[in-house]
């Protein structure tokens, strides 16, 4: 019998996205195919899938310990977001070569499936950085009899969505701050800047519309710049590395002594970046919009406004006008249908109370007036009268000044 050879061996995922990308989030299915396809026959003792998910971070840092003497600290660290394991053929114990239980695979192609269910707790969101990673993946291993195991890895992203349709993702951002420029004993006129952004979230395509102010009454020419910043954090042993890139700039014009600009709405499109990260405990991903001033020999005016880059974009009322003018809108159409459009005039008195229920009304306190008093039979008679009719003119003009002439006149004099 010629032993059989495999020809390749890979694991396919079953994509739900129009991209054919496999990507997913806490709570779905992964789901694909452990893809085989020998010439001849193979017999095989197990094959086997392990689906594994975690974060990792791991810096080196070199320290002299003397004049002549240096020694190397190695920082890592680990968090597991996903271990599952799962036999497709097989059984268990692939450490003896015994010929029994062996599953025989015949010439052609063939698909194995499998299935895994994410955790419904939060997970980190795949990243690639210059210290650590989150990384997903699936991978498959063939053991046959007599023969090292075969293995294969396929990766597969996680996106932990973060919906920027939120109050607070939705509030805007803004800041003030001025400089004075001294040289010796002269000190020039301030360089003052203002910013602001309609909102803090943002997803990866969008622009952001700046407004600012930029007003120099230094004696230097400046320039007026913007720039997005990524800011990696990797955290290990109770060390902190980070790392801060540049994401996406724009300039301004330069403003000479005495000179002022205005942003209003000045546009910086936002490049395809990976979504904030800010769940993980060893690794953060967070951005900033800088809105600063360039000066020639001296340290920037800058100001930093935060911004997290979400999953989920804008929906067409997402800002919070829109959210609170369309749940108006709402609010007064099915008031319009739930009530009439002219309201009845509300019934008469006589429409209530009969002429009847009112005399039997006044015989029954003049029958208990003997035994409870007058105030039973005021009462009762009260009950049925009709109300006053209200003026807005006083009936009786001269018995309320004088009431209130009485008043003063007891309010004793200081």
């Amino acid at each position: 019998m010629v032993l059989g050879k495999v020809k390749s061996f890979t694991v396919s995922y079953d994509c739900l996205n129009d991209s054919n990308v496999p990507v997913f989030s806490s709570g779905d299915s992964v789901s694909g195919r452990v893809i085989i396809e020998v010439t001849g026959e193979i017999r095989v003792k197990s094959l086997k899938i392990h689906a594994k998910g975690f974060a990792k971070v791991r810096w080196t840092e070199s320290r002299n310990a003397g004049s002549n003497t240096a020694y190397t600290q190695n920082y890592t660290e680990e968090v597991e977001y996903l271990n599952h394991k799962d036999i497709l053929i097989g059984h268990e114990r692939d450490d003896d070569n015994s010929e029994e239980g062996l599953t025989t695979i015949h010439s052609g192609r063939h698909e194995y499936a499998f299935s895994l269910e994410l955790p419904q707790t939060p997970l980190a969101t795949s990243f690639e950085g210059k210290h650590g990673s989150v990384r997903y993946w699936v991978k498959a291993e063939l053991h046959r009899p007599w023969l090292l195991p075969m293995k294969t890895k396929k990766e597969f992203t996680v996106f932990e969505h973060i919906d920027i349709n939120t109050p607070l993702l939705l509030s805007p951002q803004a800041g003030t701050k001025d400089k004075t420029l001294c040289c010796w004993f002269c000190t020039s006129g301030p360089i003052s800047l203002s910013a602001k952004i309609e909102r803090k979230g943002y997803t990866p395509g969008e622009s952001i519309q700046i407004f600012a102010e930029i007003e120099n009454c230094s004696s230097r020419m400046v320039v007026p710049k913007a720039a997005i910043y990524q800011t990696q954090t990797f955290y290990a042993k109770g060390k902190m590395k980070e790392v801060k890139q540049l994401v996406a700039n724009l300039r301004g014009e330069s403003l000479s002594s005495g000179k002022t600009e205005t942003w209003s709405g000045k546009m910086l499109k936002i490049p395809p970046v990976s979504p904030s990260i800010l769940d993980c405990n060893i690794i953060r991903v967070e951005y900033s919009l800088m809105v600063y001033v360039d000066i020639p020999g001296a340290i920037n005016l800058s100001l930093n406004l935060p911004l997290v880059i979400g999953t989920i974009p804008l929906h067409p009322f997402g800002s919070r006008t829109s959210s609170v003018s369309s749940q108006c809108s709402m609010t007064m159409s099915w008031l319009g249908m739930a009530l009439p459009e002219r309201p009845e005039a509300p019934p008469s008195y006589a429409e209530i109370v009969t002429d009847e229920q009112r005399q039997s009304s006044l015989d029954v306190a003049s029958a208990r007036e003997e035994l409870d008093g007058p105030l039973f039979a005021y009462i009762h008679e009260f009950r049925f009268q009709p109300p006053p009719l209200y003026s807005e003119i006083d009936p009786n003009p001269d018995q309320a000044s004088c009431t209130e002439v009485r008043r003063l006149d007891a309010c004793p004099s200081r």
